[in-house]
């Protein structure tokens, strides 16, 4: 029993991880129905941020999370003004989004791979290896710290998005675009800045992942398969849906870890990513298409 509880509160802490993870993706899809098949890449881009402010001045991977997101935004923003915004208009955008992302993180894996190699690393704060004592329940500061900040960061994210006028404006522009110009909201910069909040959410992701997993560039190809497995559960575009289907996908996945072989936890991921989209290709809350 206390195995158990161990390890679903484990489980329940790196999938509010593996929820902030998400949050970017399932927003920008939601708005502009952009498969961003570059978030990962952006994750570890947030992560090589917390990871050398952390070397060269000694911050804190938490602390750098400002930092790590506001660098990732503004590098959002840019691929956004580049490639996206000249395009959004063509009918057939949602398909091409698949290309476009996925040459986008072939091209920053590249850059960041000829600068860095590929050499795993790890931000090693002085909780990394630390854990606490509940009774007999081992819990990592680690994983504990990084689910705690990550849920206070989704919660934070779905205040702003239900009750700031601008997060109100998002959620208009997700439902119809159409209406959400007629009723006067500025659409393209809602776009525009939604897709730099998305990316702001992946740097915020990095810092955190930077210590509790290892990462190097190329790493961002296995994490394609497990985030979306993530959302497809959840559904495309919901933020609710993205927070439950990472909880319980990463509950599941350690639990299959911890009792029956660590070689078959993350397969949990690519499985339900195939059954997701087998039976309920919509996944639990997916929004519709206009």
């Amino acid at each position: 029993m206390i195995e158990f509880l161990q390890v679903l509160i484990l489980g329940i802490c790196l999938g509010f991880v593996y929820a902030l993870m998400v949050s970017g993706l399932t927003l920008i899809f939601g708005v502009m129905r952009i498969v961003n098949l570059a978030h990962p890449i952006l994750i570890i881009c947030g992560a090589f941020v917390s990871y050398w402010l952390f070397i060269l001045i000694g911050l804190d991977p938490i602390l750098s999370i400002p930092i790590a997101g506001l660098v990732v935004a503004a590098l959002g923003v840019v691929i956004y003004k580049l490639i996206f915004e000249r395009n959004a208009a063509q009918q057939t955008y949602s398909e091409m989004t698949v290309l476009l992302t996925f040459g986008t993180a072939m091209v920053i894996d590249g850059i960041l791979s000829f600068v860095f190699h590929n050499t795993q690393r790890t931000t090693s704060p002085s909780y990394a290896t630390d854990a606490i004592f509940i009774g007999d329940i081992f819990i990592p500061l680690a994983q504990l710290y990084s689910g705690l900040v990550s849920s206070v960061i989704i919660v934070g994210l779905a205040v702003f998005l239900k009750y700031s006028d601008f997060g109100i404006a998002i959620r208009a522009t997700s439902q119809n675009r159409t209406s959400a110009e007629l009723v006067g909201v500025n659409v393209k910069f809602v776009c525009l800045i939604s897709f730099g909040i998305g990316c702001a959410l992946a740097g915020s992701a990095g810092a955190l992942v930077s210590f509790i997993f290892s990462f190097f560039p190329s790493r961002h190809w296995e994490w394609i398969a497990i985030m979306m497995s993530l959302v497809v559960l959840g559904g495309m575009g919901s933020l609710t849906g993205a927070v439950i289907g990472a909880i319980v996908l990463s509950v599941v996945s350690s639990m299959v870890g911890a009792f029956i072989s660590p070689a078959w936890s993350t397969m949990v991921f690519f499985l339900s990513l195939f059954l997701i989209l087998i039976i309920r290709p919509k996944g639990l809350f997916g929004i519709q298409s206009e």
